[in-house]
């Protein structure tokens, strides 16, 4: 007879990983225990040495669907204890790494049965097993138990704790479990007596009539109206003052999304997988979702319902027949965090619409919806978020320590480091706003609390100004600036756990410099030690202020009044291009001649605005990447309809010269979307070029991506594709977004490797 002691460690709370363990010792006749102990799950395995053997090799290779098995160790016991059964035992908390699974998307077991009128749960808008339902964003406290998740406060009705204590059903041992008899309503805001059935159905109704309302989910508001409806889409377009910035669906079903979209090889299983994200797909043009939705965009935000409350919208026996696609946008005024309760619902909220739809199960911690593009058949994250986060990166490298990436200034997400794992946050959002950065503070202080780790230091951005650095010196620990591009670099090299010197490509809008100048398309000798620029695109002059990052048109102006050395030829030009007006351009010229609000720059984010605005896609911005974005839709354009006629490559530039061949071009009367396309194969070359200059100084030849830039999937294939022809080895991003959201990351990596250097 044996006995081993195993500990596994991963996600393995919150995903039924006990029960799952004790119908394995069932199967393999093993007596013994499993206890949850918060950094990892134990296991006592008593039987025959084979089958334990087989009972841990199981463990590890039939893990529920949910879970995530990072480590898994095992060890014999000398003096074998005589266990009589097999048992799930009390949560016992002790000190270590922590795992907190994201909340999961309903199952298909439980929808199935919310519309089974025989079942018990029929229409509860809560229903979940122990495989799905609402994690983190309920949670207190680890271990993950009921009495320390917001469900705490709905006591289980008889039923429901049966099925909790029995290890047949598949709501054994789950936390959230509940029903139409003991757990949370929804309810309307401002007439709470509108409640349950009769809350939902009026929600329907003020749908179908064109209505906007916000709906309370999982992780935070949503803003809903009929995706079909254009007078209802432009009418929040307009209270949300979002002129163009698309805005994501939630589809019936699958049926509904093949009817809009084309489906790509990987993209279903991703759309209705246990994570469920929005996911960019290619529209059809034939679907019904109007233009409005996503102006001018070949793409479209797409994603499943991933809560009973949102499959109840659909799908609801009160007679209405409701639209198969809806607007389901972050319920949040510009700048600001998603509301995720009632009072700042009202405060923010009560202007964008005609109906809430609420609920009384508390969000500990919001959770934005995560954004997914797809990149040569793999998932490519734009915005990491619920159903993601924090699941961890665990690195190889044998490290120490407990800290805090904060993050950045923009697209924020922080990151908590504790010794070779890294859990990244849900989205929080950008720091320009007051409540966004109230919204960073409580949620690092309740992640640090759930993670059960008490930072050494924090590491942020070098800018003296950010919001974000404020946060960190508030904390009261040692700070650890990481240049901006260093650490979107260091982003993609440990969401690869790749620890050797590389040759990164950091391109993105602004980000400050160790000169003390505003960086943005920087070529970097990195490793985990640090790293050396070793070139960047060209120096530019930038009038304007915070304006010039809005407006394109000021970035073209610059360029042409240094490139022409003359005030007339430039105002010849900018007639030409009608960049702007006779009055803005003397302001202009007023900055640039007497070096007044003016700053030096290597902002590629910057560079597409100019060109954009120089071709006349757009000229100015209403949201960060616009004018890149539709520059790059314009090359992809013209791509797509000459396969046969793509420029060749040709002489490789740099970043000046690149601009004066796309405007001597442009004044010759080309083809602005050829162009456009002709801008990233340039810039592709470009970036080539100086990675294989970078190799031969330093006998390196693996490249890294990163950066808001690479966002960009035309430059970013033209790029791979010419690095891999040059036989460099290319470390992309994946699951970690390449923009600011996965700073966080790097910022953490740097300063763990300091801190193990000591």
């Amino acid at each position: 007879m044996a006995l081993y002691q195993a500990r596994v460690f991963g996600i393995v709370q919150g995903v039924g990983f006990r029960p799952f363990v004790a119908r394995l010792a069932a199967r393999f006749h093993i007596y013994g225990s499993v206890c949850n102990k918060g950094p990892y799950v134990e296991v006592f395995a008593q039987g025959d040495e084979q089958d334990v053997h087989d009972f841990l090799t199981a463990i590890e290779q039939e893990p529920p669907e949910r879970a995530s098995i990072l480590k898994l160790t095992r060890e014999s016991l000398s003096q074998p204890e005589s266990y009589q059964d097999f048992q799930i035992i009390e949560s016992a908390k002790e000190k270590g790494s922590i795992f907190v699974s994201p909340d999961i998307a309903t199952c298909d077991k439980c929808q199935t049965e919310l519309f089974n009128p025989q079942d018990k749960r029929y229409l509860h808008p809560f229903i979940n097993c122990t495989a799905c339902g609402p994690r983190l964003t309920i949670l207190d406290s680890m271990p993950y138990d009921r009495e320390r998740t917001s469900m705490g406060e709905f006591p289980m009705c008889p039923d429901c704790q049966a099925e909790y204590d029995s290890p047949a059903t598949r709501r054994y041992d789950a936390q959230p479990v509940c029903c139409n008899n003991c757990g949370p309503e929804v309810y309307i805001i401002g007439d709470e007596t509108i409640r349950g059935a009769e809350a939902i159905t009026l929600t329907r109704r003020t749908i179908i009539a064109g209505g906007i309302v916000a709906i309370k989910g999982i992780g935070g508001f949503h803003l809903c109206c009929d995706a079909a409806n254009d007078k209802a889409v432009r009418r929040l377009r307009q209270l949300k003052h979002r002129p163009v910035k698309p805005f994501a669906i939630m589809a019936k079903n699958m049926t509904t999304i093949e009817r809009e979209c084309i489906i790509e090889d990987g993209q279903q299983e991703m759309l209705t997988g246990h994570q469920k994200p929005i996911l960019l797909l290619k529209r059809k043009s034939t679907g019904q979702i109007v233009d409005s939705v996503a102006p001018g965009n070949p793409k479209i935000g797409v994603m499943l319902p991933y809560a009973p409350l949102h499959m109840l919208l659909f799908t609801y026996p009160d007679g209405l027949t409701m639209p198969d696609t809806l607007i389901m946008t972050s319920g949040n005024p510009a700048g600001a965090p998603i509301c995720r309760d009632d009072q700042g619902a009202l405060a923010a909220l009560a202007d964008f619409c005609d109906l809430m739809l609420s609920h009384n199960r508390k969000i500990r911690i919001r959770a934005d919806d995560t954004v997914m593009d797809w990149l040569d058949g793999q998932p490519y994250m734009i915005r990491r978020s619920r159903g993601f986060a924090p699941l961890p990166f665990m690195l190889k490298d044998d490290w120490q320590g407990a800290l805090l990436g904060i993050g950045g200034e923009l697209k924020n997400t922080f990151c908590v480091g504790s010794d070779n794992i890294f859990y990244p946050s849900p989205y929080v959002g950008d720091m320009s706003d007051l409540r966004t950065m109230q919204a960073l503070r409580e949620t690092i202080g309740r992640l640090t609390e759930l993670l059960e780790c008490k930072p050494q230091l924090v590491a942020c951005d070098m800018h003296p100004r950010y919001n974000t650095v404020t946060i960190a010196k508030e904390l009261g620990l040692p700070l650890f600036p990481v240049q901006h591009h260093y650490a979107h670099i260091l982003s993609c090299m440990a969401e690869n756990d790749y620890d050797e010197p590389v040759i990164g490509a950091a391109f993105d809008g602004t980000g400050y410099g160790t000169d003390g100048t505003i960086w943005g398309g920087e070529i970097l000798l990195a490793d985990l030690a640090g790293f050396e620029r070793l070139d960047s695109i060209t120096p530019f002059r930038q009038a304007g202020g915070d304006k010039a990052s809005r407006e394109g048109w000021r970035i073209a102006v610059s360029l042409l009044h240094d490139m022409t050395a003359s005030q007339d030829k430039t105002r010849e030009l900018v007639q030409k291009l009608q960049l702007c007006s006779d009055s803005d351009l003397n302001a202009m010229f007023f900055m640039l001649d007497n070096n007044v609000n003016v700053i030096k720059s290597t902002s590629a984010g910057r560079l597409f605005d100019a060109i954009s605005a120089v071709l006349g896609i757009r000229k100015s911005s209403t949201f960060e990447g616009e004018a890149s974005m539709y520059l790059e839709f314009a090359a992809q354009e013209w791509q797509d309809e000459h396969p046969a006629d793509l420029p060749l490559p040709g002489v490789t530039l740099n970043t000046e010269q690149i601009f004066r061949s796309i405007l001597e071009q442009r004044l010759a009367g080309k083809d602005c979307g050829k162009l456009a396309y002709l801008f990233h194969v340039q810039l592709a070359q470009f970036i080539v070029a100086a990675c294989v200059q970078a190799r031969t100084k330093t006998n390196i030849s693996t490249a890294a991506l990163s950066g808001g830039v690479f966002q960009n999937h035309l430059l970013t294939e033209l790029t791979t594709a010419k690095l891999k022809q040059q036989g460099f080895h290319v470390l992309r991003h994946s699951l970690i977004p390449p923009n600011d959201g996965g700073i966080c990351l790097g910022q953490a990596v740097a300063a763990m490797y300091h801190l193990n250097q000591k």
